[in-house]
């Protein structure tokens, strides 16, 4: 990499660090290209050189934070023996990056009907399928072995990561009575019943 590309690379990840550090400080209304440039030290000119536009920016840095939670999902699931233990894995991860990475967190699910994604929805799209391809291709043998109950791909996906986003959702909103510990507890094994084939025991 030339010292050219590697300047551009360090402002493009001074530009995303900003920004996440903005809206986890300021929310949805002080997220603005002024906030983000003054607090990145990076001129507005350079932003659109590397986003197009506030955007773009915006729509690269839910994508670095939604690839982010899947790496650390399919990091979890790659450890994973057995389709239970798959499924409790990627529970588990989804909670502890809500927690540990909560600003990350919190701008995955604040930004979830922001017009910046419809904007750049396809992109984000592909983003996100290349990361859920790599966990259907570790659920389908379950699958097709008769460990996991045989319905189409998205109703696992919404069965398996509905209830989890849902109890994200809650904590991070701070509105609601959510006890993320405890959500820790019981959520794993219930989400993994809810997959189970018809004739599997509890």
């Amino acid at each position: 990499m030339s010292p050219k590309q590697q300047r551009g690379e360090d402002t493009v990840d001074r530009l995303l660090t900003a920004a996440l550090q903005v809206y986890a400080s300021s929310g949805q209304s002080g997220f603005t290209v002024n906030a983000v440039t003054t607090a990145s030290g990076v001129s507005l000119g350079s932003l659109y050189h590397h986003f197009g536009s506030f955007d773009g920016l915006a729509a690269a840095l839910y994508t670095r934070c939604m690839e982010q939670l899947f790496d650390e999902m399919i990091a979890a699931l790659s450890r994973a023996r057995t389709a239970r233990t798959g499924v409790r894995a990627l529970v588990t991860a989804y909670l502890r990056f809500t927690e540990q990475r909560r600003d990350a967190a919190l701008f995955l699910h604040g930004s979830a009907y922001s017009g910046y994604l419809s904007a750049h929805a396809d992109r984000i799209r592909a983003a996100k399928a290349a990361k859920l391809t790599v966990i259907a291709d570790w659920l389908l043998p379950r699958v097709e072995a008769g460990e996991i109950a045989p319905l189409p791909g998205p109703l696992i996906e919404v069965l398996v990561m509905g209830p989890v986003a849902e109890a994200a959702h809650r904590w991070l909103a701070s509105t609601y009575d959510m006890d993320l510990a405890q959500a820790a507890r019981i959520l794993p094994d219930r989400i993994w019943r809810s997959v189970q084939p018809d004739q599997a025991t509890a």
